[in-house]
């Protein structure tokens, strides 16, 4: 199979609901042997345009051709009949079966009527090593580490000899030393004409691994750069446009006294000598890819997870044992990035989960009554406009962006001096957002000091004092909103 033999080409490619446009007329063409990169923000339409790729959402209009073919799935099944792959973030694996089996699950070769487990190994071996791959077919997938489960994701796809090869997010479990063999098997396959398309939020691996780099914001193709071409700046603007430099930046906070200093955190494999000091009524972002360490960083401060080296001192008390409900006790919360699994019980009332943070350890009192809950909820209720038709209906039936202002409520009826949050604005709606940020601005004026983990670079810009970059579990710099710009702050995430 020669370079450039496969190609996939979309022509003004549209997905509407009712209301929205999910993805506004996207044209663009990849060649086999070139590995193009995806990006763009949260919200971008990436996943959209995935989807419709792989069959897993039907089109509103336009055309996808493959290797000059107008074709229509209705169906992931029907994509990958028409030489559209996809390997998905999620591991899909079955752990109890052999690799030989996952990679020909479903459709293992058959003689007489019976599976034929010689062919299907002999099959497997020969596919793994075309890519260069060894591995005991006859192992079971569960006994393998991630990073070649993930190798396996991709000789599953490759069985179905595809034009077109879709990474989602492929290293996100991935150490430094494992995604390098994965490059390398994806040039390898780029060598064979297949079309990669790899979707990432790593910004410093797309000059390590992409030809070419197109750019989604706000459902709509900004444009394709050749890998030269993506500098730092580049990006930003492709990415962020005009708001980079329309975006309001906080107002510089008065230097309140250190409310928590950090020295010399550790966690092995997770983050690295993690320095810093938080003033009362700061917000301090930390910024960074996916796997650098910031939900880690958050959860070791909270004593959720062990921590294996460093100091934590809160308004000069240093603290001598982690655990969340010690860090309560001295005034630290946490707003979990999974706010439906960890930070609220869905089935219990908006009224008992606003309480929840103050019901244990039971220092003020053993018990309380349904009126005092009531009016810990209507009081906090009002606060942070929390619009619920009842207290007592079940936290599961409010919006996302409501239900992450039950879980700020939740920690507010403990007093907290720091609050830790983490994705505060995943999967909520715009004007939740900006109340969400309003909420945590009022707060830093009274004295409360942020410390916030986001993926959405520009809400970080807007809303924080100061934010840190982690990178591989280390810090990579420092940038101060007011006097820097978002090229700087990508410039930093991309070295």
């Amino acid at each position: 199979m020669d370079p450039g033999h496969h190609s996939l080409e979309t022509v003004a490619l549209r997905k509407e609901y009712p209301g929205t446009v999910a993805l506004r007329d996207v044209s663009l063409r990849c060649e086999g042997g070139e590995i193009r990169a995806l990006l763009g923000k949260n919200g971008a339409g990436k996943s959209t345009l995935v989807k419709l790729l792989g069959g897993a959402l039907q089109r509103s209009s336009g055309e996808i051709i493959v290797d000059g073919v107008r074709v229509r799935f209705r169906s992931p099944g029907e994509a990958l009949r028409s030489g559209i792959a996809t390997v998905h973030q999620e591991l899909s694996l079955i752990p109890g079966l052999t690799v030989a089996e996952n990679i020909f699950l479903g459709r293992l070769p058959r003689r007489r009527g019976l599976i034929d487990w010689h062919a299907a190994c002999t099959n497997a071996d020969l596919l793994l090593a075309e890519l260069g791959l060894a591995l005991d077919v006859r192992m079971q997938a569960g006994k393998l580490g991630v990073a070649r489960m993930q190798m396996i994701e991709i000789a599953k796809a490759m069985s179905h000899a595809p034009s077109v090869l879709m990474l989602d997010e492929p290293t996100s479990a991935l150490a430094h030393r494992e995604t390098e063999k994965l490059f390398t098997l994806l040039r390898n396959l780029a060598a064979k004409g297949v079309v990669l398309l790899y979707i990432t939020h790593r910004l410093e691996e797309i000059h390590r691994i992409a030809d070419a780099v197109t750019v989604l914001r706000n459902g709509e193709l900004v444009g394709t750069v050749p890998i030269a071409a993506a500098t730092a700046g580049t990006i930003s603007g492709m990415m962020f446009g005009e708001m980079l430099g329309g975006a309001r930046r906080m107002e510089a906070p008065l230097q309140g006294a250190p409310v928590m200093e950090v020295r010399g955190f550790t966690r092995r494999d997770a983050y690295s000598d993690i320095s810093f000091t938080l003033h009362r009524g700061e917000i301090l972002g930390i910024a960074g890819v996916l796997g650098a360490g910031r939900t880690e960083l958050l959860r070791g401060l909270f004593g959720a997870d062990p921590h294996d080296a460093g100091t934590v001192t809160l308004e000069g008390q240093t603290v001598s044992s982690f655990s969340p409900s010690r860090m309560k006790e001295l005034g630290v919360a946490l707003a979990p990035e999974d706010r439906k699994a960890e930070g609220l019980i869905q089935i219990l009332s908006t009224r008992v989960n606003i309480n929840l943070a103050d019901y244990w350890p039971p220092s003020r009192r053993w018990f309380t009554t349904a009126g005092r809950e009531r009016a810990v909820a209507r009081k906090y209720g009002r606060e942070l406009d929390i619009a619920v038709s009842s207290l007592d209906g079940p936290v599961s039936d409010l919006s996302g962006g409501t239900q992450q202002k039950v879980v700020i409520a939740k920690w507010l009826t403990t007093g907290p001096r720091v609050f830790l949050l983490d994705e505060p604005t995943r999967g909520i709606d715009v004007r939740a957002k900006q109340q969400v940020f309003e909420i945590v601005r009022r707060l830093s004026r009274e004295g409360i000091a942020f410390l916030v983990v986001s993926s959405e670079l520009e809400e970080l810009m807007e809303f924080c004092h100061r934010i840190l970059v982690l990178k591989k579990g280390h810090m990579a710099g420092e940038v101060h909103p007011r006097e820097s710009s978002m090229e700087t702050l990508i410039g930093i995430c991309m070295e």
